[in-house]
């Protein structure tokens, strides 16, 4: 019996990515390029492989920085996996929100430190992504041509 995915009618009704859409489990997405955005929310990161935008926290986004640098021009076709964490606070509401599990280059955790709350921090740590998982995320929605150069590269022993 063949499987049948439902996870894409599962989508929220949203210009953007929502943590809800985590639940399921992590996902790695390859970042096609990083654009200013509103001033509520400054910053979309575009993925090749997801439709809509994602909108990273302050806390984030402080990670993203510590790990690879301000200049976010430089993040296109690097990849980050991102997770649904239930613990994610919004005020005094606690709705859950996304986090970052691991990203591409790195080649150690790193550790960051940011404020969780009024007055009170924690070190949030960021491991590496393997180039193995990076290609078989990119595999998904890849062209034909693009299936053949990663499954050469997978053949060769792709690891970091």
């Amino acid at each position: 019996m063949s499987t049948f995915d439902i996870s894409e009618t599962l989508a929220p009704n949203s210009d953007q990515l929502d943590a809800i859409e985590l639940v399921a489990g992590p996902r790695i997405f390859i970042i096609a390029n990083v654009a200013k955005g509103s001033a509520e929310q400054p910053v979309d990161i575009h993925f090749a492989n997801f439709p809509r935008p994602w909108r990273p926290s302050k806390g984030m986004r402080r990670v993203l920085a510590n790990c690879w640098g301000v200049d976010a021009s430089q993040w296109a076709t690097r990849a980050v996996e991102l997770f649904f964490d239930p613990e994610v606070t919004f005020g005094k509401d606690k709705p859950g929100g996304t986090r970052i599990s691991r990203l591409s280059h790195i080649d150690k955790p790193v550790r960051t430190p940011l404020l969780v709350a009024r007055g009170k921090s924690a070190v949030f740590v960021v491991d590496p992504l393997p180039r193995a998982d990076i290609l078989r995320a990119e595999w998904v929605g890849a062209t034909p041509e693009r299936r053949a150069e990663i499954e050469a590269e997978m053949a060769g022993g792709a690891s970091a």
